[in-house]
């Protein structure tokens, strides 16, 4: 069997978005790529210190984790990109400037920095566990390393700040935004580079709009059945969804196990 090289979303591909668990026949699908011979990784834009643990629990030992930023090879962080500085701490200045609430991710961890709490004040705490460190001395151009910054800036606004264009950033809610690397295919392709592989022999899974930048015409791109309709317009095939076997059916209609 030609060896292949996987590639799986997280939220709403592996899990079921309802309860936040791996989909049980697709921990099977994982398993059984594994035996037979495959590369199998996750590609997920959730930060190292959130993903690597489910990562571990899926019984893998690579990953292309932090929208592409970072690389885990054999269960070790090759690298984890920060964002530009240059761009970042523009951006924070546009903030100030704006009076938009603003939060540092300053290491790969749930805690965030500030001068303060302004951000929890337009629109409330993150909606995930978070430790807040406010700093009314906090020197932008004394930090050197920034891996995400958070903007509670409404749709509205957007057009105001020059530097999301070149730092990049997604929108999960309409409360703030997310400046961070959404790069998931040169991660990809970084790994790709990294384990020798052949592109045609890429296979990637995914199920929403932030994962058309991992589908590719050289590999081969599978949407789950519960995935945007332009994701399965992207796709080389569209499976069942994720919580009815979609992983597990495409892996033995294509005899990869």
């Amino acid at each position: 069997m030609e060896k292949k090289y996987f590639f799986f979303d997280i939220d709403g591909t592996l899990t079921d978005r309802k309860t936040g668990l791996i989909v049980p026949s697709a921990l099977e699908a994982l398993n059984k790529l594994q035996e037979a011979g495959h590369f199998v990784a996750i590609a997920t834009g959730r930060a190292y210190y959130k993903a690597k643990d489910f990562m571990k629990d899926c019984g893998l030992n690579n990953m292309v984790c932090c929208g592409g930023g970072g690389l885990v090879i054999n269960n070790e962080l090759v690298y984890n990109i920060p964002l530009d500085i240059t761009h970042a701490r523009a951006l924070v200045k546009e903030a100030k400037e704006y009076n938009v609430g603003y939060l540092l991710q300053l290491e790969d961890s749930n805690e965030v920095y500030s001068e303060n709490d302004l951000f929890v004040r337009q629109v409330g705490e993150r909606k995930e566990p978070t430790i807040y460190h406010y700093d009314e001395n906090l020197d932008i151009d004394k930090i050197d390393t920034i891996y995400k910054i958070y903007l509670s800036c409404p749709l509205e606004k957007e057009k105001l700040f020059k530097e999301l264009g070149p730092i990049g950033y997604i929108r999960f809610i309409p409360e703030y935004l997310i400046c961070q690397y959404d790069e998931k295919k040169q991660g990809i392709l970084n790994m790709m580079e990294r384990v020798n592989g052949d592109l045609k022999d890429v296979v990637v899974f995914g199920d929403d709009t932030n994962d058309m930048v991992m589908f590719d015409k050289r590999w081969t791109s599978i949407a789950m059945g519960n995935a945007t309709e332009e994701l399965k317009k992207a796709a080389s095939y569209v499976t069942d969804t994720n919580i009815n076997d979609g992983i597990y059916k495409a892996c033995e209609k294509f005899g990869w196990f």
